[in-house]
Protein backbone atom coordinates (compact mmCIF):
# COMPACT_ATOMS: atom_id res chain seq x y z
CA UNK A 1 0.00 0.00 0.00
CA UNK A 2 2.56 2.69 0.66
CA UNK A 3 4.21 2.49 -2.46
CA UNK A 4 0.62 4.20 -4.05
CA UNK A 5 -0.19 6.32 -1.34
CA UNK A 6 -0.13 9.62 -3.25
CA UNK A 7 -1.86 7.92 -5.78
CA UNK A 8 -5.62 8.91 -4.76
CA UNK A 9 -4.22 12.40 -5.55
CA UNK A 10 -4.12 11.19 -9.17
CA UNK A 11 -7.12 12.21 -11.57
CA UNK A 12 -7.82 8.97 -13.92
CA UNK A 13 -10.29 8.31 -16.26
CA UNK A 14 -11.24 4.50 -17.18
CA UNK A 15 -12.44 4.29 -20.53
CA UNK A 16 -14.17 0.67 -21.68
CA UNK A 17 -16.39 -0.04 -23.60
CA UNK A 18 -17.02 -3.11 -21.47
CA UNK A 19 -18.87 -2.19 -18.75
CA UNK A 20 -18.44 -5.19 -16.37
CA UNK A 21 -14.32 -4.97 -16.58
CA UNK A 22 -14.65 -1.17 -15.89
CA UNK A 23 -16.83 -1.30 -13.19
CA UNK A 24 -14.64 -3.69 -11.24
CA UNK A 25 -11.33 -2.14 -11.92
CA UNK A 26 -13.39 1.31 -10.92
CA UNK A 27 -14.48 -0.07 -7.55
CA UNK A 28 -11.50 -2.69 -7.22
CA UNK A 29 -9.66 1.17 -7.20
CA UNK A 30 -12.15 2.80 -4.76
CA UNK A 31 -11.04 0.63 -1.94
CA UNK A 32 -8.10 2.42 -2.43
CA UNK A 33 -8.94 5.55 -1.72
CA UNK A 34 -9.10 6.04 -5.66
CA UNK A 35 -12.03 7.25 -7.33
CA UNK A 36 -11.60 7.37 -11.29
CA UNK A 37 -14.28 9.38 -13.51
CA UNK A 38 -15.17 6.58 -16.73
CA UNK A 39 -16.28 6.00 -19.95
CA UNK A 40 -17.92 3.70 -22.20
CA UNK A 41 -16.00 4.75 -25.28
CA UNK A 42 -13.61 6.75 -27.32
CA UNK A 43 -16.77 9.81 -27.74
CA UNK A 44 -17.33 10.37 -24.08
CA UNK A 45 -13.86 10.34 -22.87
CA UNK A 46 -12.54 12.80 -25.25
CA UNK A 47 -15.85 14.98 -24.31
CA UNK A 48 -14.79 14.14 -20.28
CA UNK A 49 -11.59 15.62 -20.73
CA UNK A 50 -12.66 18.94 -22.10
CA UNK A 51 -14.40 19.31 -19.32
CA UNK A 52 -12.30 17.86 -16.48
CA UNK A 53 -8.22 17.89 -16.90
CA UNK A 54 -7.00 14.08 -16.04
CA UNK A 55 -3.15 13.11 -15.52
CA UNK A 56 -3.88 9.67 -16.40
CA UNK A 57 -6.26 7.99 -18.89
CA UNK A 58 -6.45 3.99 -18.93
CA UNK A 59 -7.48 3.21 -22.55
CA UNK A 60 -9.06 0.03 -24.29
CA UNK A 61 -8.16 -0.04 -27.54
CA UNK A 62 -10.45 -2.33 -29.20
CA UNK A 63 -13.77 -0.25 -29.07
CA UNK A 64 -16.59 0.03 -31.11
CA UNK A 65 -16.90 3.31 -33.15
CA UNK A 66 -13.96 5.38 -32.58
CA UNK A 67 -10.98 2.74 -31.47
CA UNK A 68 -8.23 3.81 -28.88
CA UNK A 69 -5.75 4.39 -31.36
CA UNK A 70 -7.75 7.15 -32.69
CA UNK A 71 -8.44 8.62 -29.26
CA UNK A 72 -5.30 8.54 -28.56
CA UNK A 73 -4.55 10.71 -31.33
CA UNK A 74 -6.91 13.56 -30.34
CA UNK A 75 -5.79 13.15 -26.55
CA UNK A 76 -2.54 13.82 -27.67
CA UNK A 77 -3.61 16.77 -29.74
CA UNK A 78 -5.88 18.40 -27.45
CA UNK A 79 -4.27 17.41 -23.95
CA UNK A 80 -0.59 17.09 -24.70
CA UNK A 81 -0.12 16.82 -20.58
CA UNK A 82 -2.22 13.60 -20.11
CA UNK A 83 -0.31 10.27 -19.89
CA UNK A 84 -2.36 7.66 -22.08
CA UNK A 85 -1.78 3.74 -20.76
CA UNK A 86 -3.56 1.79 -23.65
CA UNK A 87 -5.61 -1.74 -22.86
CA UNK A 88 -6.54 -4.45 -24.98
CA UNK A 89 -7.75 -8.24 -24.99
CA UNK A 90 -6.57 -8.66 -28.39
CA UNK A 91 -2.96 -7.40 -28.45
CA UNK A 92 -0.90 -7.01 -31.38
CA UNK A 93 2.33 -6.48 -31.99
CA UNK A 94 1.04 -3.54 -34.92
CA UNK A 95 -1.16 -1.73 -32.11
CA UNK A 96 1.57 -1.64 -29.27
CA UNK A 97 4.41 -0.06 -32.00
CA UNK A 98 1.76 2.64 -33.17
CA UNK A 99 0.30 3.02 -29.59
CA UNK A 100 4.00 3.99 -28.19
CA UNK A 101 4.72 6.20 -31.53
CA UNK A 102 1.73 8.00 -30.67
CA UNK A 103 2.66 8.98 -27.54
CA UNK A 104 1.21 6.31 -25.39
CA UNK A 105 2.78 6.17 -21.94
CA UNK A 106 2.92 1.82 -22.05
CA UNK A 107 0.99 -0.73 -23.52
CA UNK A 108 -0.48 -3.95 -21.35
CA UNK A 109 -2.53 -6.82 -21.98
CA UNK A 110 -5.63 -8.16 -20.68
CA UNK A 111 -6.56 -9.48 -17.86
CA UNK A 112 -4.59 -6.93 -16.06
CA UNK A 113 -3.20 -6.90 -12.34
CA UNK A 114 -4.50 -4.12 -10.74
CA UNK A 115 -0.88 -3.74 -8.71
CA UNK A 116 0.53 -3.85 -12.03
CA UNK A 117 -1.78 -0.94 -13.37
CA UNK A 118 -1.14 0.79 -10.11
CA UNK A 119 2.10 0.60 -10.70
CA UNK A 120 2.54 2.14 -14.08
CA UNK A 121 -0.43 4.60 -13.47
CA UNK A 122 2.14 5.42 -10.42
CA UNK A 123 5.05 5.82 -13.20
CA UNK A 124 2.92 8.04 -15.07
CA UNK A 125 2.41 10.41 -12.49
CA UNK A 126 6.19 10.48 -11.48
CA UNK A 127 6.83 11.44 -14.95
CA UNK A 128 3.86 13.77 -15.08
CA UNK A 129 5.86 15.47 -11.80
CA UNK A 130 8.96 15.35 -13.42
CA UNK A 131 8.18 17.35 -16.15
CA UNK A 132 6.35 19.97 -14.28
CA UNK A 133 9.62 20.54 -11.75
CA UNK A 134 11.63 20.68 -15.54
CA UNK A 135 9.16 23.66 -16.51
CA UNK A 136 9.39 25.08 -12.97
CA UNK A 137 13.20 25.01 -12.84
CA UNK A 138 13.31 26.09 -16.60
CA UNK A 139 11.54 29.38 -15.89
CA UNK A 140 12.95 30.14 -12.82
CA UNK A 141 16.09 30.56 -14.51
CA UNK A 142 15.24 32.26 -17.02
CA UNK A 143 13.51 34.58 -14.52
CA UNK A 144 16.99 34.76 -12.47
CA UNK A 145 18.79 35.65 -16.19
CA UNK A 146 16.31 38.23 -16.19
CA UNK A 147 17.05 39.56 -12.69
CA UNK A 148 20.70 39.00 -13.42
CA UNK A 149 20.39 40.73 -16.45
CA UNK A 150 18.20 43.96 -14.69
CA UNK A 151 20.96 44.21 -11.54
CA UNK A 152 23.31 44.16 -13.79
CA UNK A 153 21.69 47.05 -15.73
CA UNK A 154 21.06 48.67 -12.30
CA UNK A 155 24.90 48.47 -11.25
CA UNK A 156 25.71 50.42 -14.65
CA UNK A 157 22.86 52.96 -13.81
CA UNK A 158 24.07 53.72 -10.40
CA UNK A 159 27.73 54.81 -11.91
CA UNK A 160 26.25 56.17 -15.17
CA UNK A 161 24.26 58.55 -12.52
CA UNK A 162 26.78 59.38 -9.96
CA UNK A 163 29.10 60.31 -12.99
CA UNK A 164 26.35 62.31 -14.51
CA UNK A 165 25.63 64.40 -11.64
CA UNK A 166 29.37 65.10 -11.02
CA UNK A 167 30.17 66.36 -14.76
CA UNK A 168 27.17 67.42 -16.10
CA UNK A 169 25.17 69.59 -12.89
CA UNK A 170 27.96 71.94 -12.73
CA UNK A 171 28.36 72.70 -16.94
CA UNK A 172 24.28 73.18 -16.48
CA UNK A 173 24.53 75.57 -13.72
CA UNK A 174 26.80 77.51 -15.46
CA UNK A 175 24.29 77.44 -18.67
CA UNK A 176 20.87 78.10 -16.60
CA UNK A 177 23.06 81.38 -15.05
CA UNK A 178 24.11 82.22 -18.48
CA UNK A 179 20.89 82.41 -19.61
CA UNK A 180 19.49 84.16 -16.98
CA UNK A 181 22.13 86.64 -17.87
CA UNK A 182 21.48 87.04 -21.55
CA UNK A 183 17.57 87.48 -20.07
CA UNK A 184 18.24 90.50 -18.25
CA UNK A 185 20.31 92.23 -21.01
CA UNK A 186 17.56 92.04 -23.30
CA UNK A 187 15.30 93.78 -20.96
CA UNK A 188 17.32 96.41 -20.70
CA UNK A 189 16.41 99.74 -22.08
CA UNK A 190 19.35 100.28 -25.08
CA UNK A 191 17.76 96.92 -26.46
CA UNK A 192 14.25 97.41 -26.31
CA UNK A 193 14.82 98.20 -30.49
CA UNK A 194 17.10 95.24 -31.15
CA UNK A 195 16.80 93.64 -34.27
CA UNK A 196 14.76 90.60 -33.86
CA UNK A 197 14.96 90.34 -30.08
CA UNK A 198 11.52 87.96 -29.98
CA UNK A 199 14.01 85.45 -32.20
CA UNK A 200 16.63 85.66 -29.38
CA UNK A 201 14.46 85.20 -26.39
CA UNK A 202 12.58 82.36 -27.92
CA UNK A 203 15.99 80.64 -28.22
CA UNK A 204 17.00 81.57 -25.10
CA UNK A 205 13.47 79.82 -23.98
CA UNK A 206 14.74 76.76 -25.61
CA UNK A 207 18.09 76.26 -24.16
CA UNK A 208 16.12 77.05 -20.46
CA UNK A 209 13.72 74.26 -21.54
CA UNK A 210 16.68 71.90 -22.80
CA UNK A 211 18.71 72.56 -19.30
CA UNK A 212 15.43 71.94 -17.04
CA UNK A 213 14.77 68.46 -18.98
CA UNK A 214 19.05 67.45 -18.47
CA UNK A 215 18.77 68.31 -14.96
CA UNK A 216 15.44 66.06 -14.36
CA UNK A 217 17.19 63.70 -16.26
CA UNK A 218 19.88 63.21 -13.65
CA UNK A 219 17.47 63.99 -10.49
CA UNK A 220 15.92 60.89 -12.04
CA UNK A 221 18.77 58.77 -12.68
CA UNK A 222 20.09 60.16 -9.18
CA UNK A 223 16.81 59.86 -7.07
CA UNK A 224 16.59 56.29 -8.44
CA UNK A 225 20.46 54.77 -7.56
CA UNK A 226 20.85 56.41 -4.12
CA UNK A 227 19.74 54.27 -1.17
CA UNK A 228 18.23 56.80 0.89
CA UNK A 229 16.14 55.51 3.98
CA UNK A 230 12.89 55.99 4.21
CA UNK A 231 11.12 58.41 6.54
CA UNK A 232 8.28 56.39 7.83
CA UNK A 233 5.62 58.97 9.58
CA UNK A 234 1.40 59.16 9.11
CA UNK A 235 0.28 60.37 5.92
CA UNK A 236 -3.72 62.14 5.53
CA UNK A 237 -4.33 60.32 1.86
CA UNK A 238 -6.36 63.23 0.97
CA UNK A 239 -4.07 65.90 1.64
CA UNK A 240 -1.61 63.91 -0.27
CA UNK A 241 -3.71 63.67 -3.02
CA UNK A 242 -4.55 67.42 -3.26
CA UNK A 243 -1.04 68.38 -3.18
CA UNK A 244 0.00 65.88 -6.18
CA UNK A 245 -2.98 67.28 -7.97
CA UNK A 246 -1.97 70.82 -7.45
CA UNK A 247 1.53 70.16 -8.55
CA UNK A 248 0.15 68.91 -12.30
CA UNK A 249 -2.80 70.98 -12.00
CA UNK A 250 -1.94 73.35 -14.34
CA UNK A 251 -0.64 70.73 -16.83
CA UNK A 252 -3.96 69.39 -17.01
CA UNK A 253 -5.90 72.30 -17.50
CA UNK A 254 -3.77 73.46 -20.44
CA UNK A 255 -5.30 70.40 -22.02
CA UNK A 256 -8.62 70.70 -20.76
CA UNK A 257 -8.21 67.70 -19.05
CA UNK A 258 -10.29 66.82 -15.83
CA UNK A 259 -8.70 64.83 -12.35
CA UNK A 260 -11.84 63.49 -10.31
CA UNK A 261 -11.28 61.90 -7.47
CA UNK A 262 -13.11 58.76 -5.63
CA UNK A 263 -11.98 58.00 -2.32
CA UNK A 264 -13.03 55.49 0.01
CA UNK A 265 -13.71 58.16 3.52
CA UNK A 266 -13.06 54.91 5.30
CA UNK A 267 -9.33 55.45 4.85
CA UNK A 268 -8.00 58.33 6.52
CA UNK A 269 -4.16 57.75 7.07
CA UNK A 270 -1.61 55.08 6.82
CA UNK A 271 1.83 54.99 7.94
CA UNK A 272 4.31 55.28 4.83
CA UNK A 273 6.72 57.41 4.01
CA UNK A 274 5.07 60.81 2.29
CA UNK A 275 8.24 62.43 -0.03
CA UNK A 276 8.03 58.33 -1.98
CA UNK A 277 4.43 58.30 -2.00
CA UNK A 278 4.19 61.99 -3.26
CA UNK A 279 6.49 61.14 -5.82
CA UNK A 280 4.98 57.98 -6.87
CA UNK A 281 1.44 59.82 -7.22
CA UNK A 282 2.98 62.60 -8.95
CA UNK A 283 4.89 60.23 -11.33
CA UNK A 284 1.66 58.49 -12.75
CA UNK A 285 -0.23 61.63 -12.70
CA UNK A 286 2.03 63.40 -14.93
CA UNK A 287 2.40 60.27 -17.23
CA UNK A 288 -1.67 60.14 -17.35
CA UNK A 289 -1.69 63.47 -18.37
CA UNK A 290 0.86 63.00 -21.15
CA UNK A 291 -1.10 60.20 -22.69
CA UNK A 292 -4.72 61.88 -22.57
CA UNK A 293 -5.75 63.81 -25.29
CA UNK A 294 -7.90 67.39 -24.89
CA UNK A 295 -10.96 66.68 -22.80
CA UNK A 296 -10.13 63.76 -21.15
CA UNK A 297 -10.24 62.66 -18.02
CA UNK A 298 -8.06 60.92 -14.88
CA UNK A 299 -9.87 59.63 -11.75
CA UNK A 300 -7.45 59.12 -8.69
CA UNK A 301 -9.40 56.03 -6.30
CA UNK A 302 -8.98 55.12 -3.06
CA UNK A 303 -9.80 52.26 -1.82
CA UNK A 304 -8.75 48.81 0.44
CA UNK A 305 -9.35 46.77 3.50
CA UNK A 306 -8.52 46.66 6.90
CA UNK A 307 -4.80 45.93 5.81
CA UNK A 308 -4.02 47.33 2.12
CA UNK A 309 -4.92 50.22 0.53
CA UNK A 310 -5.31 50.55 -3.76
CA UNK A 311 -4.11 53.22 -5.26
CA UNK A 312 -5.31 53.74 -8.39
CA UNK A 313 -4.57 56.11 -11.01
CA UNK A 314 -7.31 55.75 -14.21
CA UNK A 315 -6.92 57.80 -17.99
CA UNK A 316 -8.91 58.11 -20.67
CA UNK A 317 -5.59 58.25 -22.54
CA UNK A 318 -4.19 56.37 -25.97
CA UNK A 319 -3.31 53.14 -23.98
CA UNK A 320 -0.53 50.98 -24.09
CA UNK A 321 0.04 47.88 -26.82
CA UNK A 322 0.07 44.88 -25.50
CA UNK A 323 3.54 44.12 -26.79
CA UNK A 324 5.31 47.17 -24.36
CA UNK A 325 3.46 46.43 -21.43
CA UNK A 326 6.15 44.73 -20.01
CA UNK A 327 8.69 46.97 -21.41
CA UNK A 328 7.27 50.10 -19.84
CA UNK A 329 9.08 49.80 -16.42
CA UNK A 330 12.76 49.58 -18.24
CA UNK A 331 14.39 52.38 -18.19
CA UNK A 332 14.59 55.13 -21.14
CA UNK A 333 11.94 53.09 -22.79
CA UNK A 334 9.66 55.38 -24.05
CA UNK A 335 7.03 55.74 -26.74
CA UNK A 336 7.22 59.17 -26.93
CA UNK A 337 8.61 61.41 -29.55
CA UNK A 338 12.46 62.30 -29.15
CA UNK A 339 12.88 65.09 -27.02
CA UNK A 340 9.48 64.25 -24.60
CA UNK A 341 10.43 61.72 -22.34
CA UNK A 342 13.22 60.32 -20.43
CA UNK A 343 11.94 56.74 -20.04
CA UNK A 344 12.62 57.04 -16.13
CA UNK A 345 9.26 57.82 -14.89
CA UNK A 346 7.56 54.58 -15.00
CA UNK A 347 10.68 53.03 -13.86
CA UNK A 348 11.61 55.21 -10.56
CA UNK A 349 7.98 54.64 -9.57
CA UNK A 350 8.32 50.93 -10.10
CA UNK A 351 11.26 50.80 -7.62
CA UNK A 352 9.97 53.13 -4.97
CA UNK A 353 6.74 50.81 -5.18
CA UNK A 354 9.29 47.86 -4.70
CA UNK A 355 10.48 49.54 -1.22
CA UNK A 356 6.66 51.01 0.09
CA UNK A 357 3.91 48.87 -1.42
CA UNK A 358 3.05 45.39 -2.06
CA UNK A 359 2.67 45.44 -6.03
CA UNK A 360 1.83 47.66 -8.53
CA UNK A 361 -1.10 46.55 -11.81
CA UNK A 362 -1.08 47.89 -14.76
CA UNK A 363 -4.43 47.15 -17.47
CA UNK A 364 -4.43 48.96 -20.69
CA UNK A 365 -6.67 48.98 -24.19
CA UNK A 366 -5.60 50.97 -26.86
CA UNK A 367 -7.68 54.03 -27.65
CA UNK A 368 -9.94 53.53 -24.55
CA UNK A 369 -6.97 54.14 -21.69
CA UNK A 370 -5.21 52.84 -18.89
CA UNK A 371 -4.99 51.88 -14.93
CA UNK A 372 -2.09 51.91 -12.64
CA UNK A 373 -3.19 50.62 -9.64
CA UNK A 374 -0.26 50.39 -6.50
CA UNK A 375 -1.27 48.19 -3.40
CA UNK A 376 0.06 49.76 -0.50
CA UNK A 377 0.51 48.29 3.48
CA UNK A 378 -1.43 50.35 5.97
CA UNK A 379 1.88 50.03 8.33
CA UNK A 380 4.39 50.03 6.28
CA UNK A 381 7.76 48.53 7.88
CA UNK A 382 11.24 48.99 6.65
CA UNK A 383 13.48 46.71 6.59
Amino acid sequence: MSNFQHTDKIRILLVDDEDEFRQTIAKRMEKRGIVPEQARNGEECLAILEKKPMDVVVLDVKMPGMNGIEVLYHIKERHPKTEVILLTGHATTEDGVEGIKSGAFDYLFKPVKLEHLLSKIKQAEEKIRREEERLKEAEFRATMEQQMIACERLASLGTLAAGVAHEINNPLAIMNESVGWMKLLLKKEELAEMPRKQDFELALNKIEKGIDRTKRITHQLLGYARKSDSVVSEVNLRELVDEAVQLVNVEAKNKDIEIIREMNSSIGTIWSDPSQLRQVLINLLTNAIHATGPGGRITIIFDGTSDVVSLTVKDTGIGIPKENLERIFEPFFSTKPPGEGTGLGLFVTRGIVEKIGISMEVESQVGKGSSFCIKLPKNLEIK
